[in-house]
């Protein structure tokens, strides 16, 4: 078949095709979150920061490629690789749920991350190549949209799974949709021209081990005291230190690469895009790790089970999901600063609202006030955040600052996770929770729940405090030239070349 020419293309009905599968692939990053209680006990896992790397694998997985998983889509075709990665994504999800131990699990979260990985970049590179610039910024604010709810429904939907048939239905639900996403994807995508691309290798390596140390340091800190890993002449804190080294000679790499440099450092030139990166790597961060301590407040000390619990976050997700559409339209229409500073700082004020009311004996009714909140909070920060990312950016660019922008929103979720888990485990200890009394995913006996409620409220202020941060960064956006790369007409003779993703050579 041969690729698509302009006129074939309907760019709506393929949108919707390629949103079902980046929607279960964004769900599966926060749906184990609420079954985390129920797949300690169930394959007798001993603490919350062993049972952590079910999410913190899958993450670590899907946010390294995905810089070269978007120069494959270019190379190979982005409708080819979407439809390779939601194979393997399928297939790994049925792998999940028939895992018996938590060793395998993870390695079928491993393999699920890289399908995620390869499918990702596609939809977003598909948006800039096919939607007509008019249209563009409506399509990109659903796709904000998207991966905003989708990270809200993830612990609902796993509630009400984990509840009625038993958490490996949390994976097992990806086949059906698995299918029905390839079904549709082969019918409705067009097939785009190809590029071909070099690969940096180098690069690949440097990133992976770099991010590997950070996060197995981070996530593991307690599990050690923060000192020497048990039969290995590597301590903790050298772990942390190395992965920083290694990821600041990935980034001199870039710089002095002269061939296709796997980051294009010259897309930092734009004040808003690199604002923009650093704020959506703050928010992966903050929605990643709020969420955990508030599940395992639930479920072991309030006693709720796992749909109880999904449900109380359900204003969130309704008001997030009601507010994003009429959020998406005034993108366009004011400055996106301030929705998103407003949207971050909210997302604090939730968090802070939370961590001061928890405790044994709260009415539940009150927890579903901060929930509001952060429903609010949710609506102001996605879309505004993916419309300025690359909105001042050459068209030609526009793929490669997508896949930055997509490996630095899942950076920000790898670390949240990883420090999120570090936390908990310190926060208990120094609580004198440890072992199997505050980690086992039952029910805490009455003289623990207290000191777990506190470890969880603290816990609870450090993705509060990374909003603010985000809040900070994106009040230095700079007002958006006006539709510069997104509404004006390409000339005939150029409008080949600014298919391609490729970036400017940098300097």
């Amino acid at each position: 078949m041969t690729p698509a020419t302009t006129s074939e293309k309907k760019p709506w009905p393929a949108l919707w095709a390629l949103i079902i599968g980046f929607f279960m692939i964004l769900v599966d990053s926060t749906i184990v979150s609420v079954a985390n209680p129920a797949i300690q006990r169930g394959l007798k896992v001993e603490s919350v920061s062993d049972v952590l790397w079910v999410t913190s694998a899958y993450l670590l997985a899907y946010a390294v490629p995905l810089l070269v998983t978007g120069r494959l889509g270019d190379r190979f075709g982005p409708k080819n690789l979407y439809l390779v990665g939601l194979v393997i994504f399928t297939l790994a999800s049925a792998w999940c749920g028939l895992s018996g131990t938590l060793g395998l699990l993870i390695v079928a979260r491993v393999v699920q991350g890289l399908g995620a990985a390869l499918m990702t970049p596609q939809t977003m590179a598909v948006i800039t190549r096919i939607f007509p610039p008019q249209q563009r910024g409506s399509a990109m604010a659903l796709w904000g949209a998207t991966a905003g709810v989708a990270t809200l429904v993830g612990p609902i939907l796993g509630g009400v799974l984990v509840d009625g048939f038993g958490w490996e239905w949390i994976f097992f639900i990806n086949v059906p949709i698995g299918i029905v996403a390839f079904i549709l994807a082969v019918r409705l995508v067009p097939k785009l021209p190809t590029h071909p691309h070099k690969f940096d290798i180098l690069g690949v390596i440097l990133s992976a081990v770099g991010l590997f140390l950070v996060v197995f340091g981070l996530q593991e800190g307690q599990t050690y005291n923060w000192g020497t890993i048990t039969n290995s002449p590597f301590s903790v804190w050298g772990m942390i230190i190395a992965g920083v080294v290694v990821l600041v000679a990935f980034v001199v790499w870039q710089r002095f690469n002269r061939g296709e440099p796997l980051l294009p450092l010259s897309l930092f030139r734009d004040r808003n895009f690199s604002l923009a990166n650093a704020a959506i790597t703050t928010v992966g961060f903050a929605i990643t790790s709020m969420t955990l301590p508030l599940i395992y407040f639930f479920q072991v000390v309030r006693g709720l089970t796992p749909l109880q619990s999904a449900l109380m976050l359900v204003p969130m997700a309704v008001i997030t999901a009601g507010l994003s559409g009429p959020v998406g339209k005034l993108v366009t229409r004011i400055n996106p600063k301030y929705l998103a500073f407003a949207g971050l700082i909210f997302l604090a004020i939730g968090l802070v609202w939370y961590s001061q009311l928890i405790s044994p004996t709260v009415g539940i009714g009150w927890l579903l006030l901060p929930s509001a909140v952060l429903g609010l909070a949710n609506a102001g920060i996605w879309s505004p955040i993916s419309n300025t990312v690359t909105r001042n950016l050459p068209q030609i660019q526009a793929g490669a600052g997508s896949g930055v922008y997509n490996t630095t929103r899942q950076i920000g979720a790898v670390l949240g996770s990883a420090s999120v888990a570090a936390l908990i485990s310190g926060r208990l200890a120094a609580h004198g929770i440890t072992g199997g009394g505050g980690d086992s995913g039952a029910i805490l006996p009455a003289f623990l729940q207290g000191k777990f409620t506190a470890a969880m409220s603290e816990t609870l202020l450090l993705p509060a405090a990374v909003a603010v941060v985000g809040a900070l960064i994106v009040i230095f956006f700079a007002k958006p030239k006006v539709n510069q790369a997104w509404t004006s007409q390409m000339a005939p003779a150029t409008a080949s070349a600014a298919q391609s993703s490729e970036p400017a050579p940098v300097d």
